[in-house]
């Protein structure tokens, strides 16, 4: 499964509500397993640039592919775009075999990872 998260920040803050509605379309589209579009509470202690963000999982790279290629991917764009300043993507895959968290749980990854390609 593939984890797509993006984060976006307003040009105005005025605009929040009508940067949600524009991407409130993605739920629509049929290509993920799961898709939300929420403000953020801004209740971190550190930060709290970030207004608004869009939580999707995906079965597959080409599910994932589609749905960015999707009309109602490309419509969400054209009404968001002119309103936020930034955006920033990650998108990752989450493996069933792993069973740990934290950045030991990362390095035992990619160790892992290291040992697999030289095995």
């Amino acid at each position: 499964m593939i984890r797509h998260i993006v984060f976006f920040t307003a040009k105005n803050r005025a605009d929040i509500d009508q940067i949600i509605e524009g991407l409130s379309v993605l739920t629509t589209v049929p290509h993920a397993r799961r898709l939300e579009i929420a403000r953020n509470r801004k209740g971190d202690q550190l930060g709290n640039d970030i207004d608004v963000i869009v939580y999707g999982e995906f079965d597959s790279e080409r599910d994932l592919a589609a749905y960015k290629t999707h009309s109602l991917y490309l419509e969400a764009i054209r009404r968001v775009r002119p309103l936020r300043e930034l955006r920033f993507a990650a998108d990752y895959e989450l493996s069933t075999d792993v069973h740990f968290a934290g950045t030991g749980g990362l390095r035992q990854i990619a160790r892992r990872s290291r040992q697999a390609d030289t095995g």
